[in-house]
């Protein structure tokens, strides 16, 4: 009779952790054109992603997140859509994806795609019979008349329908002579914005959420969320209203910064889209035993961002948190750092998952923005956190942003500044360059003859990931093996804590009755330091480097006590304690003074956004 229970209790098991592996995944970002080439063509594909997924199975990723594979123009990198159900073609084929999908699983790496909602390309079907006024397409995407105006001579021409500009710069308006009118694209000429109006919109893109989600997907990551919808001219005398000055120095008539979005970003409808989704992916949880994750993007205040975790009757999103890219640099203290951590666990709602974003696509790499010196530091950090980890490609071995000439950038964003001297200060093209695998010809990325599709950058012959497995004492190793205390009981559930020591010494702790703890150290100043933690005082007194960065002289297994702890600068240090006991009783759960005060915070914060 044992065995019937045995084999009961491992279904169980595997149960919950298909339901909870989300909660507190590392997921891998990866743009795929940058990846691995497979095929010698200079652009990375699908093939390549197989290639090396038993690399990100040895590094210890839970999930890889697949940049945009859909047919595309690639005006934008492949976020000009022209066909959500295919794959695009210099990246493979839907069986090269599905063995992708099917290798994935057998590693117990779950596949997340990119979603997004918010545009399409201008080559879609969609569009095409939406302009020749084909019901139901006729209302797909964001119509409008233009406006009569009058030059000085008295001459009338017609302008845009508002004073809207593109993220990517001048009017986000673009007339079409077939139509005879303007459509609205907030990002190129080639997004035409969807029209979230429209309930056929609406369920032709739960439909495309419906396809992957059948081919076996584990959920997506939703691009440019907050763009979703637009003011109705319903409620404006039946125009577009136009948008006030922001008042931003340095913004001329074409920037985007040149106004306050009021009426194109942020508007309350988007959030009910959302929790739309989320009903979508929870029709699965059942069918196919696993949680669907739903991650989205959206640059917006901190308030604005938590409502997309839901309310207290609708599941929603987990909203990326960019704290650690837009509020911390490289001359951030210690206190700052605190301060930043602090506000995004004040502010979560009770009961969901935080999340932690270190480095993306559209960002410079942790190197360029946090300093060489502190990558170490913002790795640990975001891997010791509690919730969901997001780490792009490359920056577990502290690649730097690569030199794109302007003859070379392929980012629109970029090219649109019509700037060949200051086009670097837009272009996303540096932290997009191939990742650089070893020292060979094209930094192991591609056995090409010609040029890759942007340029490996020049620091690969001594900065690749071969390098760094061969050297004990590089960035990789010290991910990898924070990644491998990461799976401890005490960080996947255990308290937090968080300590200023001082200007330039961050302490973070995990703390968890009746398991040993793990406690981060960060020194962000130059001088090495000893410091005395025994006002930590639910924590053991022995402790165990168990990874030490490449700053740092003490060395992994090395054990000293928490009254004296050297630490060089520069430096990052991850610690395992003894078994806590909180109280002499390590079965019970509390939450230290600290937290007890941000829990309440919160507790208050939701109460106010959506009572």
């Amino acid at each position: 009779m044992r065995l019937p229970i045995l084999l009961l209790l491992v279904a169980t098991a595997a149960s919950a952790s298909d339901l909870d592996w989300w909660k507190t995944a590392l997921i891998y970002q990866i743009y795929p054109r940058s990846f691995k080439d497979s095929n010698g063509d200079g652009t990375g594909d699908l093939n390549g992603i197989t290639e090396k997924l038993p690399y990100l199975h040895d590094t210890g990723i839970d999930a890889i997140w697949l940049s945009p594979i859909y047919r595309s123009p690639n005006y934008d990198s492949g976020y000009d859509i022209t066909d959500y159900r295919s794959i695009q073609e210099e990246y493979g084929t839907m069986e090269d994806f599905e063995r992708l999908l099917n290798v994935s699983r057998s590693l117990g790496i779950r596949v997340v795609l990119d979603f997004v909602p918010n545009h399409t390309g201008n080559e879609s079907e969609w569009f095409n019979r939406s302009i020749a006024g084909e019901a139901p397409y006729n209302e797909y995407y964001v119509w409008a008349d233009g406006l009569n105006a009058t030059y000085d001579n008295g001459t009338v021409y017609t302008k845009p329908p508002s004073n809207w500009i593109s993220n990517f710069r001048k009017s986000a308006w673009e007339f079409n002579e077939v139509r005879g009118q303007y459509y609205l694209h907030q990002f190129v000429i080639g997004q035409p914005d969807l029209n979230y109006r429209s309930n056929y919109v609406q369920e032709a893109m739960k439909n495309v959420l419906r396809f992957w989600l059948d081919k076996g997907v584990s959920g997506f990551r939703v691009d440019a969320v907050n763009k979703l919808y637009e003011a109705d001219p319903n409620n404006y005398g039946g125009v577009y209203p136009d948008e006030p000055l922001s008042g931003a120095a340095n913004a001329g008539p074409d920037d985007y910064e040149y106004l306050s979005h009021i009426y194109t970003e942020n508007l309350l409808e988007t959030y009910d889209v959302v929790y739309s989704w989320r009903d979508v992916l929870d029709e699965y949880i059942t069918s196919q035993g696993e949680y669907k994750i739903m991650m989205t993007e959206a640059y917006a205040a901190l308030q604005l961002m938590i409502r997309y975790y839901g309310t207290s009757t609708r599941n929603g999103s987990i909203p990326f948190n960019f704290s650690f890219l837009g509020d911390i640099n490289k001359n951030s203290t210690a206190w700052e750092i605190k301060t930043v951590i602090d506000r995004w666990m004040t502010y979560m709602p009770s009961g969901r998952v935080a999340n932690w974003v270190i480095g993306n696509h559209d960002q410079s790499r942790v190197a360029n923005r946090q300093g060489v010196d502190r990558i170490d530091a913002m790795n640990m950090l975001a891997l010791i956190l509690p919730g969901v980890t997001i780490t792009y490609q490359g920056e577990e071995i502290g690649m730097e942003d690569g030199y794109v000439s302007w003859n070379d950038t392929q980012d629109p964003q970029a090219c649109n500044t019509d700037d060949p001297i200051n086009y670097y200060l837009h272009s996303r093209d540096p932290n997009r360059t191939p990742y650089q695998w070893d020292s060979t010809a094209h930094a192991g990325f591609s056995n090409t003859t010609g040029s890759t599709w942007l340029p490996v950058a020049d620091n690969y012959l001594t900065l690749n990931l071969a390098a760094q497995i061969a050297n004990p004492k590089s960035h990789y190793h010290f991910y990898k093996d924070v990644v491998t205390n990461r799976k401890s009981p005490a960080i996947q559930e255990g308290d937090l804590d968080t300590r200023a020591l001082s200007e330039s010494i961050l302490v973070v702790t995990r703390l968890l009755p009746g398991e040993a703890g793990m406690l981060g150290v960060v020194n962000l100043a130059s001088e090495a330091q000893t410091i005395d933690l025994t006002s930590l005082r639910l924590l053991p007194s022995d402790l165990e480097v168990v990874a030490s960065g490449v700053n740092c002289a003490l060395e992994k297994n090395a054990t000293l006590t928490k009254s004296s702890i050297p630490v060089s600068g520069h430096c990052a240090l991850l610690f395992r304690s003894g078994v806590v006991s909180y109280g002499g009783a390590a079965s019970t759960h509390y939450l230290s003074y600290p937290l007890i005060l941000l829990a309440l915070a919160s507790y208050t914060i939701i109460r106010t956004n959506f009572s």
